[in-house]
């Protein structure tokens, strides 16, 4: 009958352990899953500024070499991200291919002057940094004019911001439920045990330690159910390159070494703090209490 017994509560402990990881571990996955459409929503929106470039108009009368000499030079600058060098002759090919019939037949020579495109990085892809880019271009002596498309710029910039503060309000939401949940979980584990934290009191036990088995046992779930949220978030990455290569040129293995490390992060901190405040409950709790 004892023996029984002890199958029992064995049984429900290790159905309680179980319950309380996995619970933990799905609200992870959810943080993290977040993470990763955060990430991903930023790497998108920095490459969409990044593709953003403008033309700088070289003077008719500009030799080649010099061209030349002022790209090397933009090539070292900060906002610079790449340069391509389109000549005369360039021009009047895309143009060509563009309108469908050769326009310099037509016209008798070629009106197009050569350029230098220019793609930013975009932390300089914004209306405020390109009128002063354009001024300092414009103000070299072979350069005849800098062109691109300001409403374009402002516009991508207006949905990027619309588009941030809409995941930044979300992301604040799910981490507020999410601290909830698993605040929930570990309580109603701590209140399962309450007369046993009694006891140790009544025995003399002072409530450090009481605390400490409690908050070890609590930190080692909370790092095995990163771990399980860890590997859910790495199949789904996994499933998504399959399904999706052009995610790979957005993807870095640094920011997802990082996420990994705020997943483990937030298990250890929440399921931490979760504990103290809980047992620290029941620690204070009058005996007449613990029966509701």
């Amino acid at each position: 009958m004892a023996r029984t017994e002890d199958k029992l509560s064995r049984r429900r402990l290790q159905t309680s352990t179980a319950t309380t990881i996995i619970s933990i571990s799905l609200v992870l996955f959810m943080l993290g899953l977040l993470g990763l459409i955060v990430l991903h929503a930023n790497k998108l929106s920095d490459y969409v500024k990044e593709n953003i470039g403008f033309s700088v108009i070289i003077k008719e009368e500009v030799k080649e070499t010099g061209i030349l000499e002022f790209r090397k030079k933009l090539d070292l600058e900060p906002f610079v991200k790449s340069t391509d060098y389109i000549t005369k002759e360039k021009a009047a090919e895309n143009l060509t291919k563009d309108l469908g019939e050769d326009f310099v037949d037509f016209l008798g020579y070629n009106p197009l002057l050569a350029s230098i495109d220019i793609r930013l990085n975009a932390e300089y892809a914004n209306n405020d940094s390109l009128i002063v880019l354009e001024k300092r271009l414009v103000a070299n002596p072979i350069v005849k004019e800098v062109f691109y498309h300001k409403s374009l710029v402002e516009l991508v910039n207006q949905n990027i911001r619309r588009i941030s503060i809409i995941i930044l309000a979300f992301t604040a939401l799910l981490m507020l439920i999410s601290i909830a949940l698993i605040n929930n979980t570990i309580r109603l584990s701590v209140y399962s045990k309450r007369f046993i934290i009694k006891s140790m009191l009544l025995v003399g036990a002072t409530q450090r330690f009481v605390k400490k088995p409690f908050l070890l046992r609590s930190l080692l779930h909370g790092f095995i159910s990163a771990l399980i949220a860890i590997i859910l978030l790495g199949l789904v990455l996994y499933f998504s390159r399959q399904a999706l290569p052009e995610l790979v040129d957005l993807q870095d293995i640094d920011m997802f070494l990082s996420l990994f490390g705020i997943v483990t992060a937030l298990g250890l901190i929440i399921t931490g703090v979760s504990t103290l405040f809980a047992v620290r409950k029941f620690l204070r709790i009058s005996n007449d209490k613990l029966y509701y």
